[in-house]
């Protein structure tokens, strides 16, 4: 979700993509650094007889959050890094990354120096959410639906509080629009929900080994 702010509005908005100029040093060194160990891992773990899958992935998370909808005075667009996490798990790390180097070079999303903290804003409730809710989608319907749901919606939460976070450790006055980043995306937590619900059924049908991955 995006929305302008008046008194910010010339170099910032409230995105999942944090721009240039916005973050302090310290910030982007700390996202710098924890993104190198989570790509590491993310590397080591990937089965590279399934690069190509986790290129389909990659573009899908590309394409998703490049589709901006008009939303009175505001935008919206998917993340699907709940989706992601399910799939790949620490790989979503690396997966994103490459996704957010292209989104940054091509159409100047983000920034080159906010990529760290960019990749964790996405990659890391990722991964918390793989490990909180592998285990759900493959029990009784109703579960599995229930946990599909709680991960699309919780890594949109998690990704929304991270970026509260990075602002907050910048600026102490950015409480404010910490608060408002988690309000505005609450409908994009819902969708996601709803997406990742129907996606997961989709695939317990029709492909249900890309649900099978165990990733230590």
């Amino acid at each position: 979700m995006v929305f302008l702010i008046p008194e910010l509005s010339k170099f910032f908005r409230i995105d999942m993509h944090i721009s240039e100029g916005v973050l302090n040093a310290p910030v982007l060194i700390s996202g710098a650094a924890l993104a190198i160990a989570g790509t590491a891992i993310g590397l080591k773990q990937m089965d590279y007889d399934r690069v190509a899958h986790v290129g389909v992935l990659s573009a899908a998370f590309f394409v998703a959050s490049l589709i901006h909808v008009n939303v009175g005075p505001s935008s919206a667009h998917l993340v699907l890094n709940g989706m992601l996490g399910l799939l790949l798990g620490w790989t979503a790390f690396p997966a994103i990354l490459v996704a957010l180097i292209l989104q940054s070079i091509f159409f100047q999303f983000g920034g080159i120096t906010t990529l760290g903290v960019n990749t964790i804003l996405m990659a890391l409730p990722a991964v918390i959410c793989y490990y909180a809710f592998r285990k759900l989608i493959h029990r009784s319907p109703m579960l599995a639906m229930m946990g599909s749901f709680a991960c699309g919606f919780v890594s949109v939460l998690l990704s929304a509080l991270l970026l509260g976070l990075a602002l907050v450790f910048t600026e102490k006055n950015f409480w404010s629009l910490s608060g408002l980043i988690v309000a505005a995306n609450l409908p994009v937590m819902i969708i996601e929900g709803i997406i990742t619900v129907f996606c997961v059924a989709f695939l317990k049908k029709v492909h249900p080994e890309m649900l099978n991955q165990e990733i230590s």
